[in-house]
């Protein structure tokens, strides 16, 4: 069985039927890489709440989220609870469960897959209206014993149905014990051997709240690089080099300055600035660094470049959101750090006006990017009934031979066309 958690600190044990699988699962100890992935993914999601019930689902990108999009997993509720319709499936996901592309509902995913571990939970967290977190090792199909850590978490299109469900998991293959037993030897008399260091709490929280920075606190008061001025003459390169400094500063400073990070952020933006001016040399330096270019996020590559693709990808999801905030008000080089220090709530409150204003942008309805796909579709009949004045309908067959359908009437009920049209263009 699977320990489930919720973040209320209540536990929830789940039974599964053990005739599909080779052994009961039980709870195990999962490393911190692995926790780490959940506890993000559970701060994306309490990020896009904003005083809600539950986060919109227009807010979820989750090809947007390189850190945690991958191994993650949408589920869809609209055309029914019984068997949901998987909207979203990461790649790394895809391939670790070696599925094509003919798997498009929770029915179709196999039994004893890694996938299988999500999907098996779906019911619970539409139970309990809250995130649930858990953890567990099973034989998979390929007879691997796999440890992994998943979390499922509620979306909605209303603000109160959850008719979506964004799941996580992060797994690994677990050794022979008798390896893995000498590996903790190694590793114990290592940590025995090494040198005593006066250590120091990390001032960003790793759990699901966040400690603020120390306002009383400035990295001016610390030893540490100057924070160099941008000059839009110099090469890219160097540009960058200077943006880097400034995210050194923050670094020397363990994220406790206020004033590090606005300087540092500021720096960043500047760089975008000069970088889209000059696109020939930015991508050259997105190729040297093994990033992409991404159109919906692309202040994403500019925060990696600078604060490093190891930093925490909380706060760098963060910071994009701050210059691209910056990018939406038209600021110019040197203005974001003003904007920074004069908007209410700084930095969160900057964050927090940018996920509204993308919230709050135009999309097409679902209905209607449906029935465009279905404008586009080739007829497969043209017959004469009286069906109404709609320009969709839904229409009820009996079968009369293999290939033949008698049309026996049409049903006039809008919620139920608009479902069906949905599953049509899909």
């Amino acid at each position: 069985m699977d320990s489930l958690r919720g973040f209320d600190g209540e536990e929830t044990i789940v039974d599964h039927d053990d005739s599909e699988h080779s052994g009961v699962e039980t709870p195990i100890a999962i490393g911190a890489d692995e926790r780490r992935m959940h506890v993000r993914a559970y701060n994306h999601w309490a990020s896009l709440l904003s005083g809600r019930a539950f986060p919109s689902i227009e807010d979820l990108e989750p090809d947007a989220v390189e850190d945690f999009g991958p191994n993650s997993v949408l589920l869809d509720f609209t055309a029914g609870a019984e068997n949901p319709t998987i909207a979203w499936l990461g790649h790394r996901l895809r391939r670790e469960c070696a599925l094509d592309e003919s798997v498009v509902s929770v029915a179709d995913v196999p039994s004893r897959s890694l996938l299988s571990r999500l999907t098996d939970h779906y019911l619970q967290i539409i139970a309990n209206r809250a995130p649930i977190g858990f953890e567990a090792e099973f034989m998979s199909q390929a007879g691997v014993n796999t440890l992994y850590r998943g979390i499922l978490m509620p979306y909605s299109s209303d603000g109160d149905t959850i008719d979506f469900i964004y799941g996580v998991i992060n797994w690994k293959e677990r050794v022979d014990p008798a390896i893995e037993a000498e590996l903790v030897l190694e590793v114990e008399q290592a940590i025995l051997s090494a040198p005593r260091s006066a250590g120091h709490a990390p001032i960003w929280a790793d759990e699901f709240g966040e400690v603020e920075p120390d306002a009383d606190f400035d990295a001016d008061d610390m030893q540490g690089p100057d924070i160099p001025v941008v000059d839009a003459d110099a090469g890219l390169a160097d540009l960058l080099d200077a943006a880097r400094q400034g995210a050194d500063a923050v670094r020397v400073a363990d994220g406790r300055s206020r004033a590090a990070l606005y300087r540092a952020l500021s720096l960043a933006y500047d760089f975008a600035l000069i970088a889209a001016a000059r696109p020939q040399e930015y991508a050259e330096l997105l190729e040297d660094s093994g990033l992409k270019a991404q159109d919906r996020a692309p202040m994403t590559p500019i925060v990696k470049l600078v604060f490093g693709v190891d930093y925490d990808k909380t706060r760098l999801t963060e910071f994009a959101a701050a210059l691209a905030h910056g990018h939406r008000q038209g600021l110019g080089v040197g203005e974001l750090l003003g904007a920074l220090e004069r908007f209410p709530g700084g930095l969160k409150g900057i964050v927090k006006a940018e996920r509204a204003a993308r919230a709050s942008a135009i999309r097409p309805p679902r209905g209607e990017v449906a029935a465009n796909q279905l404008r586009q579709m080739t007829p497969q009949a043209i017959i004469e009934l009286d069906s109404g004045e709609g320009e969709f309908v839904v229409l009820v067959a009996r079968r009369v031979s293999k290939r033949g359908l008698a049309v026996l009437g049409a049903v006039l009920d809008d919620a139920l066309v608009e479902r069906a049209m949905l599953k049509a263009a899909k």
